[in-house]
């Protein structure tokens, strides 16, 4: 599938070029490619994988997480748990990626020759303790392993036997909170340490040291953060967790991830964390970022032409394209293309989004305004399309036979709000989000309307609801809204399904 999602005018580029839930971008390049992965959290399959040529346009090949034995995410396991933080390099003719399974041996590194897979099942690292895991090799052959806090280990890749003990090698800048997302580079006659300091809220920022070699010693940049937004008034803030990239020109650029705030007070993100891209100079030794703006000048070689996401998905092929993604795993048997052909087939397990276990398929969101339609056949049980953040924030509309009705999660409370009778038979479902300037400081980000689609192709909706209750700022965590079909009782079909952003 060919995804663009950066828009391009003239000589800009518009920010972010992943949006929604893409956190924690981590990037490399071979020859004229690049290649991005992100983190992915609760949802199965895990660690998307994004192709580009020019670093604006980017589509996803595939997710280096696909099978169970690669990606084990408990049941009672908590959202935003689960996968933590890749790093993606290359390296003697191998793409590597160590990531973090919180909920499952820790760190955990996987190898191809084809980043769009299939990746090996993992290798353990149990002598590296911590998250955000990054992966370097010097002249010498030694490969490091360096980790938040931000300590480093030599390890062995192929057996993930840790090669001495862990030493601690810079604490970031004095008084600045969780040293983190920590990438080594050679560059020119110095090692860089490139991490993020000050928390992932508002506070995020990224700073850099430099040493003689991978181990260090680790002098400071003088103008440390060389990048964050936060105390300015900006409508890109949570600005951190960067990584480095060299273009074949020569040039230099960084991916890093934040948010779009809206509304009032406090501002509040609702697509969860994306990927934003910005040039870099070199000065005197030290990166220099460039101005991080929702739009800026376009990279000088030429761009790709924009491609299209396809909008709808039929269901007609065997497998399921790559940017469905599922709550904590997928088993053929509870959601399958293969039982009805031309359809989408869930059987439930979970009684509802409540549960850990709710037989779920869904996007993530990518518009702060945007669309979502589905045709549903729940004839034999309950389901519909729903807007999930997490158990206990999520937004619903349910068909069961003969009766639609919306339902909405917030925290400890759970209520029917709107119910309609319908036909038996097939009922279109449709969620739509619409963002709203904030008319004074208790302003909500956006509303979300639930309702369903008439035979005549107007939209009824049945309930519209503050989009504030689905954002992280209100449900915590680390991802954004995902919006897609689940099944609450028996068997539920889904024709078709369509996400049309603004």
């Amino acid at each position: 599938m060919r995804v663009s999602h950066a828009h391009v005018s003239g000589d800009t580029i518009t920010n972010p070029v992943v949006p929604g839930f893409h956190p924690d971008p981590s990037i490399c390049r071979v020859g004229a490619d690049y290649y991005l992965a992100c983190s992915s959290f609760e949802y199965f399959p895990g660690v998307p994988i994004l192709h580009s040529r020019d670093l604006v346009h980017w589509a996803q090949i595939g997710n280096a997480l696909d099978r169970p034995s690669q990606l084990r995410l408990p049941a009672d396991m908590p959202s935003s748990a689960g996968i933590y933080a890749p790093t993606l390099r290359h390296h003697d003719g191998q793409f590597w990626l160590i990531t973090t399974n919180v909920a499952d041996h820790g760190n955990l590194l996987f190898t191809t020759t084809d980043p769009a897979g299939p990746w090996s099942d993992p290798v353990r690292l149990p002598g590296v303790a911590g998250i955000d895991p990054d992966l370097v090799w010097d002249d010498e052959g030694n490969c490091w392993c360096t980790v938040a806090g931000v300590a480093q280990v030599r390890i062995d890749p192929y057996t993930g036997k840790s090669l001495g003990a862990p030493r601690r090698i810079w604490s970031g800048t004095p008084g600045a909170s969780a040293p983190e997302a920590p990438h080594l580079y050679q560059i020119g006659d110095y090692w860089y340490l490139l991490i993020a300091e000050g928390g992932t809220e508002r506070g995020h920022a990224v700073s850099i040291a430099r040493g003689p070699a991978a181990t260090g010693p680790f002098e400071p940049c003088p103008t440390n953060p060389i990048l964050t937004h936060r105390g300015i008034a900006h409508p890109i803030q949570n600005t951190g967790h960067a990584d480095l990239v060299q273009a074949p020109d020569d040039s230099w650029w960084m991916v890093l991830l934040g948010v779009r705030p809206r509304g009032g007070t406090p501002g509040w993100h609702v697509l969860g964390r994306e990927t934003y891209l910005v040039p870099v100079a070199w000065v005197d030794g030290w990166p220099v970022v460039g101005e991080l703006r929702p739009v800026m000048p376009a990279p000088a070689w030429p761009l790709q032409p924009a491609a299209v996401a396809p909008a709808r998905d039929d269901f007609d092929e065997s497998t399921l394209r790559p940017h469905w993604i599922s709550v904590r795993d997928r088993p053929v048997a509870a959601c399958t293309t293969r039982e009805r052909v031309g359809w989408l087939t869930l059987r439930a397990r979970g009684r509802s989004l409540d549960d850990p276990d709710v037989t779920f398929l869904g996007r993530r969101q990518q518009h702060l305004s945007c669309r979502a339609r589905a045709l549903v056949d729940a004839g034999q049980g309950r389901g519909g399309l729903a807007v999930r953040l997490d158990e206990q924030h999520h937004y619903e509309i349910e068909v069961a036979a003969g009766r639609v009705e919306v339902f909405a999660r917030i925290g400890p409370v759970r209520a029917a709000l709107a119910a309609r009778s319908v036909p038996f038979g097939l009922v279109t479902v449709v969620v739509q989000a619409a963002t709203q300037e904030p008319r004074e400081a208790r302003s909500g980000p956006d509303s979300i309307s639930l309702g369903i689609e008439e035979p005549d192709g107007g939209f009824t909706p049945l309930a519209t609801l503050d989009g504030r209750y689905l954002s992280t700022e209100v449900g915590g965590g680390f991802t954004g809204r995902v919006i897609g079909m689940y099944a609450a009782t028996g068997t539920v079909h889904f024709d078709w399904f369509e996400y049309e952003g603004d």
